[in-house]
């Protein structure tokens, strides 16, 4: 299956480090080798990176993992194809306008009978039953709250809802933002750490990088990371459990909405 890279902060943060270990897992650590994909969001405004090569062998990939552009929020996916050909239109992240707003989606996992998915408006432009998945959620969302975005506890309860309903088809990881939002459902593997101050060194598990974060930010620095496995060896990641979803704003926790809390309020 795939992998996914995220990150939330309340300051402009580059993603290199963990980038670069994610980077290593798309053909020389890792199995997933058939694309990869980037979005970065700064100020609500996104711009992305598509490739259809290995990251591992990808010179956009060099250059994104030498590169500080400071983000407030980030979306990363490397690919191993189960649906859809290798190529450019069905590399991850995709994104689809909702409230005036570009909306950035990865998936990992792999849905039976995505094409009974009903959409009228947002057809997929790739093959691959993640971004038909993705406009599903869309028009849910439209058919649902109309032409306003709803407050975060009834769009949190929503999503939650609609992502139990993909991960009763097979597995449903997801990573989902609006440019101020990260919004994060767990069925098998994901993964999230919270850096702050005191600052602390990390080692990359997939290559032999080390940062001190004390020397590249301020006390007041807050940045969530969250990713399918742990891209460090030597800190503390927090793991989601199946059918939980988590929603990061500023690199701190907004929401938490886990199965057994959604089947209570349903």
């Amino acid at each position: 299956m795939c992998e996914l890279l995220g990150m939330s902060a309340n300051v402009p943060t580059d993603i290199c480090f963990s980038f670069s270990g994610l980077r290593a897992r798309g053909g020389r650590t890792g199995p997933h080798k058939d694309g990869w994909g980037m979005a970065m969001y700064r100020d609500g405004d996104v711009w992305a990176i598509h490739d259809p090569r290995p990251s591992a062998d990808s010179d956009m990939a060099e250059v994104i993992s030498n590169t500080s552009l400071k983000c407030d929020i980030v979306i990363s996916h490397i690919r191993q194809a189960n649906v859809g050909a290798v190529c450019l239109l069905n590399t991850h992240p995709f994104s689809r306008l909702l409230w005036g707003k570009t909306w950035t989606y990865a998936h990992n996992g792999q849905l039976d009978a995505a094409d009974s998915l009903p959409i009228s408006f947002h057809h997929p432009l790739g093959s691959t039953d993640s971004e038909r998945a993705f406009c599903w959620i869309i028009e849910q969302l439209q058919a649902r709250f109309g032409e306003h975005e709803p407050a975060l506890n009834e769009l949190s309860s929503k999503l939650a809802e609609l992502a139990l309903q993909l991960k009763s088809m097979g597995v449903f990881n997801m990573m989902l933002s609006d440019g101020v939002r990260l919004y994060c459902f767990c069925t098998t593997k994901l993964h999230w750490i919270t850096r702050r101050a005191p600052f602390k060194k990390a080692t990359l598990s997939d290559e032999d990088v080390i940062v001190d974060f004390k020397e590249v930010t301020t006390d007041k620095d807050v940045v969530t990371v969250i990713a399918t496995q742990p891209l460090t060896h030597d800190e503390t990641w927090q793991q989601m459990t199946e059918g939980e979803l988590c929603v990061f704003e500023g690199g701190e926790v907004v929401s938490q909405i886990k199965v057994s809390n959604l089947t209570a309020a349903l």
